[in-house]
């Protein structure tokens, strides 16, 4: 992989497509749950011939239809599933096991915590699943409840996991496509540092939402860089239960900073909370200057230009580590690494193609969820350190236990889209 290889009715609108969208550790050498666990009793989806892998799809499309919101098309997601799962079981399956593929549909408007519980529910017990692949499960008990049933998980959520998230729930949870969280805060802050973002400043605001690792990352990643900048931090903690929440939240945000003048925001925790307060802030008469990343989405603030006020974009920079949530095709040519063209052969042999990356973008995380499990046979923990993502940059820029996405690019926004500058850095520093 080279260094190439992201007023009320309104706000109502937007705020609605936001809502679509524990195992203990045991060592860094911890097996997954193979073809016999614990006592040797038989784990769930593995056979001696097969291994049950359920991807789920995320439907965006009543979502979309309800807020007006556009949405690049990323395909049959149902047909990529059926690709992937023959060309890994014309490669040898799963360490000699066919993989059994199914596809999930999830609908992303009753996404609820007890939406998550029954979608857990049937992928663990009526699926009986040896792992599953998330697209777009946001609820916080969503995780805990596939590590407690022992399933193992390939995430592909552009939600916040931290290493203390994937220690806690090892050695279920694991991801192809995007890093660490708590490494991407450590160069998110050192980008917004050189980039000048708090240059004669004082204090800046964060929106973020009210997670763990967003808690965590703020004490021991936001708070100390601040510190060391002489800045004062302002953080507006999101409750994003529901629509009502979210929106007293966000109003909140923008008041309390236009009242203490703030003019530098960024945000925390992802889930397309940026574009979301940017709306919440134009109806409070607020704007500033904003840091963004790949876990805002800033394809999608391009994408939808009557909700996004185009104003908040100018002089948005921070960290992109995804380009088919980042930039256009014209930034960086479509394919740019080894990993984007395995994928797309692989889903060109079956018919399927794509105008654009960022329409390939779910089937890229799909890809590199089907591969990163071929790394290993079921009893063994995923190879994440030597695999190369489709979906960001990772391989050559560091190793995580977890994680695959290890590398960033700074990210701007310039006239009309997002780009790059200079070259894939690690994250972590």
């Amino acid at each position: 992989m080279t260094a190439l290889r992201q007023r009320w009715p309104v706000l109502a609108r937007a705020l609605a497509l936001f809502l679509v969208g524990v195992i203990a550790y045991t060592g860094c050498d911890a097996l997954m749950p193979g073809a016999t666990g614990e006592a040797g009793r038989p784990v769930p989806g593995v056979t001696d011939d097969s291994v049950k892998v359920v991807f789920i799809g995320t439907d965006l499309g009543k979502t979309a239809s309800l807020t007006g919101f556009k949405d690049p098309g990323t395909g049959d997601a149902r047909a990529q599933v059926a690709a992937l799962e023959a060309y890994i079981n014309k490669r040898g399956g799963i360490a000699g096991r066919e993989m059994e593929a199914v596809y999930r549909p999830y609908e992303a408007s009753n996404d609820s915590p007890a939406a998550e519980t029954t979608l857990c529910s049937r992928i663990t017990q009526d699926d009986r699943a040896y792992a599953v692949v998330l697209t777009g499960q946001l609820q916080s008990n969503a995780r805990p409840c596939y590590a407690q049933r022992g399933t193992v998980m390939l995430d592909a959520t552009l939600i916040a996991n931290d290493k203390a998230t994937f220690t806690s729930l090892a050695p279920y949870l694991w991801t192809g496509s995007f890093p660490e969280y708590d490494a991407f805060a450590v160069s998110f802050m050192a980008v917004l540092e050189r980039e000048g973002f708090f240059a004669e400043r004082d204090k800046a605001g964060i929106v973020a939402a009210d997670t763990p690792a967003n808690q965590a990352v703020y004490r021991d990643v936001v708070t100390p860089a601040l510190t060391k900048l002489g800045v004062t931090g302002t953080v507006s903690w999101i409750d994003t239960t529901d629509l009502g929440t979210l929106n007293t939240g966000l109003n909140q945000a923008a008041v309390n900073f236009r009242g203490k003048q703030i003019d530098r925001v960024f945000f925390l925790g992802g889930a397309r909370i940026a574009p979301f307060f940017m709306t919440s802030a134009a109806a409070q008469n607020f704007t500033a200057r904003y840091g963004v990343s790949t876990f805002d989405n800033p394809s999608f603030m391009v994408n939808n230009p009557a909700t996004i006020p185009p104003a908040a974009l100018k002089g948005m920079v921070g960290v992109g580590f995804a380009p088919a949530y980042d930039v256009p095709d014209s930034v960086l040519p479509f394919p740019s690494t080894e990993a984007e063209k395995t994928c797309l052969s692989i889903f060109e042999a079956a018919g399927i193609k794509f105008a654009k990356r960022e329409n390939a973008r779910v089937a890229f995380t799909y890809c590199d969820a089907a591969l990163l499990l071929q790394t290993a046979p079921p009893g063994q923990k995923l190879d994440t350190a030597a695999f190369e993502t489709a979906t960001g940059f990772g391989a050559e820029t560091g190793t995580s236990l977890f994680a695959a996405g290890t590398g960033y690019r700074v990210l701007k926004y310039a006239g009309t889209n997002f780009t790059y500058e200079g070259p894939v850095r690690p994250l972590g520093e």
